[in-house]
């Protein structure tokens, strides 16, 4: 990666709780990640309405190739959906 660390404090709110993920709306209309309930750190019991928090820093692109068999593999799936 070609730059340092810039953390950034981020909040959002719970917005839906499954038996393996978590929904989370950023604030300031940043969007929604969903995450597996393992990586959430919490001494609460999960439900919507909770505030979280985390620091995030800038997403870089590493590479101007892609990644072929990922996109294939995407693609695949998308087709079962439908």
């Amino acid at each position: 990666m070609k730059y340092c660390d810039n953390l950034i404090e981020m909040k959002g709110i719970i917005t839906e709780v499954h038996d393996g993920c978590v929904a989370i709306e950023f604030k300031g209309r940043l969007g929604t990640l969903r995450i597996p309930k393992r990586m959430l750190i919490s001494d609460y019991e999960l439900k919507e309405g909770l505030e979280i928090g985390l620091k995030m820093s800038f997403i870089e692109v590493l590479s101007d190739k892609i990644d072929e068999k990922y996109k294939k593999n995407i693609e695949a799936k998308k087709e079962r959906c439908e």
